[in-house]
């Protein structure tokens, strides 16, 4: 059997059953000090496919940065079929200030498919999609929420895309949103070239949350297992149902009115129609509004601040075809969370708490 090519990325070449960091160039501080972007490759012996899980495209969207960390770690990884490529800091100016955009307040999941003589947001996302996603052949992007926000662990996947809703299937969550495509955004540009690409949402901002840490690494092993590139564990049945829902609409419940904000309903609930969600009031407490569900649905994500402005964001809602539906999804969360462990991949370290 012919021995497998090297895996070229950039200017460095990994020889099959090896492993490499390279650094990719991003740009020259004014302190005179280079800034790279790490990337890691495992190119594994036998053929297969090659996979990107990129985390921090937001910069503070950082339970994606820990769950490439425990990915690399696996002792499963010795038996690789196929290349991952794993870019666990997409956005590193955004990361080193802790903040979601670049410094010139960009987007950069706004920014592609990039160019080469663009603002530093076009110029990262052109280096990113040439240097890197072009490489690939599957992606799964790790995400949270925005700052002061929480998502319940979900996929968000254009399932037009047959691929990328085979790989949403594999992964295992209990709710996937059928997303469409964001102009300038990865999703965007990888689904543009033919790559299927799903993105994984979990947690909140700047914190690291087991639940949520667990639930992404175990869903992306998952995928690897579908894609041939890990060892199966047939007739396992473990981490809950592998049933996912499919809801193909959501909407945020917005503020009628300025005042502290208090919650009733935490991530996973089901919600009907006109259920109160939660309570703004004025810091007398004279004036109070409640905050009333648009639908029956599922609570998806949520604003976590109390102090609200009018028109702010507080709940994401996502809405089924049957209520029913929607109650076996909240049912199914809870399963999954409670047979989490099972599925986890084995490890020594203790669990961040």
């Amino acid at each position: 059997m012919a021995r497998r090519a090297p895996f070229r990325i950039l200017d460095t070449e990994v020889r099959p059953g090896q492993r490499a960091t390279v650094d990719v160039p991003l740009a020259q501080l004014y302190t005179h000090t280079q800034l790279h972007m790490p990337v890691q490759v495992v190119h594994g012996r036998r053929e297969g496919p090659v996979l990107l899980v990129s985390a921090a495209l937001h910069g503070d969207e950082i339970n994606g940065v820990e769950i490439i960390r425990r990915l690399l770690k696996l002792s499963a990884l010795r038996q690789l079929a196929g290349t991952l490529v794993a870019v666990p800091i997409v956005n590193v100016f955004g990361f080193i200030h802790r903040s979601r955009y670049l410094p010139d307040r960009r987007d950069l999941n706004r920014c592609f498919p990039g160019s080469e003589r663009g603002s530093l947001g076009a110029r990262t996302a052109y280096l990113f999609r040439t240097g890197i996603v072009e490489r690939c052949n599957h992606v799964i992007d790790l995400h949270t929420a925005a700052i002061h926000r929480d998502n319940l662990p979900q996929i968000r996947v254009n399932l037009e895309n047959a691929e990328a809703a085979a790989m949403a299937r594999a992964f295992g969550m209990p709710l996937t949103l059928n997303s469409g495509l964001i102009e300038g955004s990865l999703r965007a540009v990888a689904d543009d070239a033919g790559i299927p690409v799903i993105t994984y949402e979990a947690g909140e901002a700047l914190r690291f949350q087991e639940p949520a840490i667990k639930a992404g690494l175990a869903g992306t092993v998952r995928v690897m297992r579908s894609l041939g590139m890990l060892p199966s564990r047939s007739g396992r049945h473990t981490g809950g149902s592998r049933q996912s829902y499919v809801a193909n609409a959501s909407q945020w419940v917005r503020a009628e009115q300025d005042g502290i904000f208090r919650t009733v309903s935490p991530l996973g609930t089901h919600v009907k129609q006109r259920q109160v969600l939660g309570y703004i009031a004025d810091p007398f407490g004279e004036r109070e509004l409640p905050v009333h569900a648009p639908f029956s649905g599922i609570v998806v994500g949520r604003n976590n601040l109390p102090l609200v402005n009018e028109g702010e964001a507080l709940y994401h809602v996502a809405r089924y075809d049957q209520a029913a539906r929607a109650e076996r999804v909240a049912a199914q969360w809870a399963a999954f969370e409670e047979g989490l462990n099972g599925d986890y991949p084995p490890s020594e370290e203790p669990p961040i708490v």
